[in-house]
């Protein structure tokens, strides 16, 4: 059959993954692109940056943790390590 590439979602895992004191991270930059030609985009000056509370590790018995590879909030928050940045003006220091 054919694939509707409307919908298609490619993925693939980064084996050497750029690492955050040790941490698997991902950063949410906010943007609007207002125009292609001339390319014109707007970069909001507050992003998100979410880390895995446990260090990367690549061993047998990590590869199956969520909490080492995946920086979901709805994985992390199950974390016994996993503290709240309550404070707007600051981001917490990472567990260690």
């Amino acid at each position: 059959g054919t694939v509707d590439e409307s919908n298609v979602v490619v993925s693939e895992y980064v084996t050497n993954p750029l690492l955050l004191d040790g941490r698997k991270f991902d950063l949410r930059v906010y943007v609007a692109v207002t125009s292609f030609r001339p390319l014109r985009i707007y970069i909001y000056e507050e992003g998100l940056v979410r880390l895995t509370t446990q260090k990367y590790c690549t061993d047998a018995e990590s590869l199956k943790n969520r909490l080492v590879h995946l920086t979901n909030y709805s994985v992390q928050k199950k974390s016994t390590d996993f503290r709240a940045n309550n404070d707007d003006s600051n981001a917490s220091d990472p567990p260690s």
